[in-house]
Formats: structure tokens, C-alpha cells, sequence
């Protein structure tokens, strides 16, 4: 008897330590409860971190976590505005803020998943469809529009291989997936936090394409580069001469007023050394006739004058002999007319 009173109270103890085991629970700091009874909710999500109680057995506990979750999907190939391909490679992230809704919508993270998938493939898709493909691969490292297009013109507003204008970039093209998408995962219980490309890639079908328009850009700019540098050098050529012309002629001039200057302090110096008396007047006169001489009459040079001429006064009744000729010439001058 005593034996089955133990087994009694143990089976007892038992029976409410299973009950106590199966109505307590606890809620971690990163996780909400929805408690369900035969697999309907009841009452409110559990979201405080702590020891909670339910009813044993019939009730059962369903976790689910309350932190930032990641969505990453996979490549998918898309066209852009102007029909070129491109493989979106996008990145989310988003957390669980109505975990009633969330689980009697979806249940699970992978469902979840799998929603996420078709909602923000969609979007994408829309998002690149609507925009050129310059709008969404041409941008800063802060995903702002780069509005460089090439070579700019000093004399106009020109640029040479300037690109499609951006008017959005990609960062607003981002946010136009992010505010269609996130309405539309709202009803799930969802909050969508952000999202980004991670990866944008050149289709294979369209990489010719690119490589062509990129080598047509820079050969244009190259050869403008050219044209220009062809133009600086001519310009710096015609310098070159004019800058040479004119300071020769500068050098011409200093030289012929260095000479004339020479010239006249010569003459002034002449002029007082034979200035001093009559007979240095009478031998200057003569050494310049002389000079004249060598300078004024040469082997084929012919002379009509008269014989009372200034320039034969000093050779007046000389007799000459040409030592190189057979025959002798003899001149004689006199006073007759």
C-alpha cells in the first residue's frame, strides 16, 4: 500500500513538473511570440524579454525573431530604357515589426523569403525599365549623378564625347524601388529598412555595344586633343618667328645706331687730330683721296673727267707703269683742258 501511495506522489510530481515544463517559457531579447492554440493565435504577440506562462499543452509557442534581417537576391537580367541588358544583383534589409500579421500571412522566414523575392524582383524591374542605362551605372561613390562627359571647350559651352545628361542617378533610382516595395510589404507585417545594388553587370549581349561607345568617346576626345595640340604648336611656332623677327630687327637697330654713334665720335676724332694745323688739313686730305682711290677704281673701271678734276690733283704729272702688262702705259696729266 505504501508503495503505491510513492508511486502515486511521484507520478503526481511528475505530471505537474511536465505541466509546469510545458506552461512556462521564455521570450529571448531578439525574439516575439505568438502563441497559438491548435494552431490558431491567441491573445497578443509576447514582444518583452522574460519568463511568461501558457497553458500547458494545448497551447504552443511560435518565436519569431524581431532583428534586422537580410534579403539578398539573386543576379537577375533586366533592360533599361534604352533596351540594353543589364544583370541587378540587389541587397535588402528589413525586420518583422507585426509578428501577428507576419504569421498568419507568411508564417515562416522562408516564406518571407520567397515574398520578398517576387516584390522587389517586380520593382526592380519597373524601377530599370523606366530609366536609361546611364542613370543607373554612371555615379560617385555616394551614388550621386557624375556629370562628366569629356573634354571641355575654352570658347563655348561645348563638351566633346559628353554623355547622356543625368538627371536621377542611381541613388533615386534606389528609392523608387524602396517606396514601391515597401508599401506592398507592409500588409505582410514587414518594414522594409533599405535597399541597394550590390552588383550591376553589362549583359553579355550588350558588353560590344559598350566597348564600342566607350572607344568612340575616347577617340574623340583624343583626336580633339590632337587638333588642339597641333594648333597650340603652330600658334607657338608663329610666336617663335615673330618673337625671332623682331628682335633681330631690335639688334639691327641698337647695331646701326652703335655704328652711327662710332661713326661720328671717328669723324669728330678725325676731325681734331688734322684740324690741329694746315698741314694736317693738307695730309688728311691726301691719305683720304688715297683711300678713295682703292675703292673707286678698279682693273675694268673707266673714268671720263676732266683733267682739272678734285680727285687727280695728286697724281697731277705722275707717270705710271703696269709691271704685270707687256705693254707700257704712260699717262700724263696736264693742265690743258
Amino acid at each position: 500500500m505504501k508503495m503505491l501511495k510513492a508511486l502515486f506522489f511521484i507520478g503526481l510530481i511528475a505530471s505537474v513538473a511536465l505541466s509546469l515544463k510545458s506552461a512556462l517559457y521564455t521570450v529571448s531579447e531578439v525574439e516575439q511570440v505568438i502563441i497559438t492554440q491548435f494552431g490558431k493565435p491567441v491573445g497578443e504577440p509576447v514582444v518583452d524579454a522574460g519568463l511568461n506562462i501558457k497553458m500547458p499543452f494545448i497551447q504552443s509557442v511560435n518565436a519569431i525573431d524581431k532583428r534586422v534581417l537580410e534579403w539578398d537576391g539573386e543576379p537577375s537580367d533586366m533592360p533599361t530604357k534604352d533596351k540594353l541588358y543589364i544583370s541587378v544583383d540587389l541587397f535588402a534589409r528589413w525586420r518583422i515589426t507585426d509578428p501577428l500579421q507576419y504569421f498568419l500571412r507568411l508564417k515562416d522566414e522562408r516564406s518571407a523569403q520567397s515574398r520578398l523575392d517576387d516584390i522587389l524582383g517586380s520593382e526592380t524591374r519597373n524601377a530599370v525599365a523606366k530609366h536609361e542605362l546611364i542613370e543607373i551605372i554612371r555615379t560617385t561613390k555616394n551614388r550621386e549623378p557624375l556629370q562628366i562627359g569629356g573634354l571641355k571647350d575654352k570658347d563655348s559651352d561645348l563638351n566633346v564625347g559628353q554623355l547622356v545628361p543625368i538627371h536621377k542617378g542611381r541613388k533615386l533610382v534606389e528609392q523608387e524601388i524602396f517606396t514601391a516595395a515597401a508599401d506592398k510589404v507592409k500588409v505582410f507585417g514587414i518594414e522594409l529598412l533599405d535597399i541597394r545594388f550590390k552588383r550591376i553587370n553589362y549583359n553579355a549581349s550588350v558588353r560590344p555595344k559598350i566597348y564600342e561607345r566607350m572607344i568612340s568617346e575616347r577617340r574623340q576626345i583624343a583626336e580633339r586633343f590632337l587638333s588642339e595640340g597641333n594648333g597650340e604648336a603652330a600658334r607657338i611656332r608663329g610666336d617663335r618667328v615673330r618673337e625671332l623677327n623682331r628682335i633681330q630687327s631690335e639688334a639691327y637697330q641698337q647695331v646701326e645706331k652703335i655704328r652711327g654713334i662710332a661713326d661720328a665720335q671717328a669723324t669728330e676724332i678725325y676731325a681734331l687730330a688734322y684740324n690741329q694745323s694746315p698741314q694736317a688739313v693738307e695730309l688728311y686730305e691726301f691719305t683720304r683721296t688715297m683711300q678713295s682711290y682703292a675703292t673707286v677704281i678698279s682693273e675694268s673701271t673707266t673714268l671720263v673727267l676732266s683733267t682739272n678734276n678734285e680727285l687727280f690733283k695728286f697724281i697731277d704729272g705722275i707717270q705710271t707703269v703696269d709691271q704685270n702688262s707687256t705693254d707700257e702705259l704712260k699717262i700724263k696729266v696736264n693742265d690743258k683742258r
